[in-house]
């Protein structure tokens, strides 16, 4: 063996013993491996049963927290109606069917669907609309949108607020479960013909409105979603 093989060899070992004391030993106070999955469910962007947050999604409904005991019945619904009413009721019937089921939670996401839904609706967004609505919600919107298209149309809409989002009615029909909300929002909204001249609404006049949509989900179903069954309007 040559003096170069000899220096490479002891050069080798010098450096191995190197690593090793530097990256080869544990002190106990390393960091955790990074979890991309726990991550995005602390955040709220991986969980399957979350609110609405990106266009084309729909309502879903997140499982409860377990709790030590449940509520007592005089404030199970407490924020949202008084005991004893048909409101009270309604929800009492959904809860018994389905444990998951969370009214507070539900409104949260209903207010972003409501916002997602209009606009969609003004930029003729079939594609999120049709995950959104019922069958047959979703052909009244699209004829609509094709009335808009055959004059050549086009309606601009803006969101300045939505000031409240009410539960007002809830009701269990056999497997179908149904909420009903008033949402009450400020927005700006105008359609304009193919010269930009405005047809119908204001560009600049904020309307106060308040609609009342109803959601439904069938209970017995693995689809945590809802869908938006019917809609009116007090203005």
């Amino acid at each position: 063996m040559d003096i170069y093989t000899i220096i490479f060899l002891a050069l080798a070992v010098f450096i191995f013993l190197r690593l090793r004391s530097v990256l080869g030993q544990r002190t106990g106070n390393e960091r955790p491996p990074f979890d991309r999955t726990a991550a995005r469910n602390a955040l709220g962007g991986a969980q399957d049963k979350n609110v609405v947050t990106m266009p084309g999604k729909v309502i879903d409904q997140a499982p409860l927290a377990p709790t030590a005991e449940p509520a007592p019945p005089s404030d199970r619904w407490k924020g949202l109606t008084e005991p004893g009413t048909a409101l009270a009721q309604g929800l009492d019937a959904i809860v018994d069917k389905d444990s998951t089921f969370d009214p507070r939670h539900f409104i949260s996401g209903a207010r972003g669907a409501y916002e997602m839904i209009v606009l969609a609706f003004a930029n003729g967004d079939r594609r999120a609309l049709r995950d959104l609505l019922s069958s047959e919600v979703y052909d009244s919107f699209d004829a609509a949108i094709k009335e808009r298209e055959k004059y050549e149309q086009k309606t601009e809409t803006r969101f300045v607020s939505i000031d409240k989002a009410e539960l007002v009615g809830a009701e269990l029909r056999d497997r179908t479960a149904q909420l009903t909300i008033r949402f009450v929002s400020q927005m700006i909204s105008a359609t304009r013909d193919k010269s930009g001249n405005i047809v119908d609404g204001s560009a600049d006049t904020v309307a106060d409105i308040t609609d009342i949509w109803t959601f439904a989900r069938d209970i017995t179903s693995r689809d945590p979603n809802w869908k938006l069954v019917g809609t009116g309007s007090a203005n």
